[in-house]
């Protein structure tokens, strides 16, 4: 089959599945046309009044773009794309995968069959179950997931989505947490839409004192997040400019940080166990320190057929990097877990390592070494930045 079939295949099954209603979600990924900050193109099928479309998420470096289009203008536009900018393309569907990868001249496409897999919902204008229910407030406005009208933003419906997701799973966490007015610490803030989520569950719907810093380097963030926050009545949320490793994390009962990029993720992870947080999660993004280390180093001859692709390097690099991020801290004391916490269709970077004081130190702490070795020897590592930092 030439390459022109092998695209017509993937396109065939995507419309089959879109008709039928079991698409789940169409992922273009590789992308190395003339829009430099474009990273991927995620599809999906929604029900509008005008009819079924093709629901397209363009998602740049720093914020997302939907356009919905007709089955013509939508199979026109993949079309294009993976005979020219993206490399390749994941079609998820109730039935099957399908794996379309585009090197030169050639490309593979591979199915692979599955079950028990579910449809989302296609209903564009749902009801939502989210704990987050009222949306006419200041700093949703503020931050841009709002309208004037006090209506969530159909171009921020995924972000809202997202933050209400975050909200449904750190608000048990800091429940657990024995303090009476725990301090959480959120490093690389950002815009604060976590912090502003979650103070807000907290605060007015659960009705559990809090305090949350969000640590953010960029000044202008810092100023309007602290201005959002006194518009919004919350006195117990505030922002501070600076670095994760400046910022003295003592007392903070937990410490999170998402999306902080590559060893920033490591800082975080230092500063909540050094404060001895009873909560330590982070999402990280990123994972260049060992992926370099895998590169220039000598892994284990067996690993070749894994490490000969630089995708599958980059994926056996986020794996390794968070596995010794999870080990090091039972290490520490802490009991861990690591999940997806929200689909990516929402955000590629979506694994969520969880991390609860519960006075493990010292136990197994041999064995936790060994793994914590052998890994490295096995990939050709020297150090993880987080041991550096640990003096492990």
């Amino acid at each position: 089959m030439n390459p022109p079939d092998r695209i017509e295949e993937l396109l065939s099954a995507t419309k089959d599945a879109f008709a039928s209603g079991a698409l789940v979600q169409l992922k273009l990924g590789g992308y190395h046309g003339d829009e430099p900050e474009l990273k991927a193109v995620l599809v999906k099928k929604i029900s509008t009044k005008a009819g079924d479309k093709y629901s397209f998420t363009y998602r740049y470096k720093t914020r997302d773009t939907i356009k919905n289009f007709s089955q013509p203008e939508a199979l026109a536009l993949l079309r294009d794309g993976l005979r020219d900018a993206f490399r390749s393309a994941q079609l998820a569907t109730t039935e099957f995968d399908m794996m379309f990868e585009r090197n030169g001249a050639k490309i593979r496409l591979k199915r692979t069959e599955v079950e028990g897999r579910t449809a989302p919902s296609t209903d564009h204008n749902r009801a939502k179950n989210r704990p987050l229910s009222e949306t006419d407030k200041p700093w949703l406005k503020a931050l841009g997931l709002a309208g004037k009208n006090g209506a969530i933003r159909n171009d921020a419906q995924d972000k809202f989505r997202q933050i209400n997701k975050m909200v449904e799973i750190f608000a048990p966490l800091v429940a657990a947490i024995k303090a009476e007015q725990p301090l959480i610490v959120d490093m690389g803030a950002g815009k604060g839409y976590l912090d502003f989520a979650l103070y807000d569950y907290l605060a007015t719907v659960a009705k559990r004192p809090v305090r949350i810093v969000g640590v953010e380097l960029r000044e202008q963030l810092v100023s309007d997040g602290n201005a959002t926050a006194k518009a919004s009545g919350f006195a117990g949320l505030s922002f501070e400019a600076g670095t994760i490793m400046e910022y003295d994390a003592s007392g903070a009962d937990a410490v999170i940080a998402l999306h902080a990029c590559d060893t920033a993720t490591d800082d975080a992870i230092f500063k909540g166990i050094r404060a001895g947080a009873a909560l330590i999660a982070v999402a990280p993004c990123c994972h260049k320190q060992i992926r370099r280390q895998m590169e220039a180093g000598q892994p284990d001859a067996q690993l070749e057929p894994l490490l000969r692709h630089g995708i599958f390097v980059e994926r056996q690099a986020e794996m390794v990097t968070d596995t010794l991020r999870a080990l090091l801290l039972e290490l520490n004391g802490y009991k861990t877990k690591v999940f997806e916490f929200v689909s990516d269709a929402h955000t590629p970077k979506n694994n969520l390592i969880v991390a609860e004081k519960d006075g493990r130190a010292g136990r197994d702490r041999e064995a936790v070494l060994k793994q914590i070795a052998d890994i490295k020897v096995m990939f050709g590592i020297e150090q993880h930045y987080l041991e550096g930092l640990l003096g492990q």
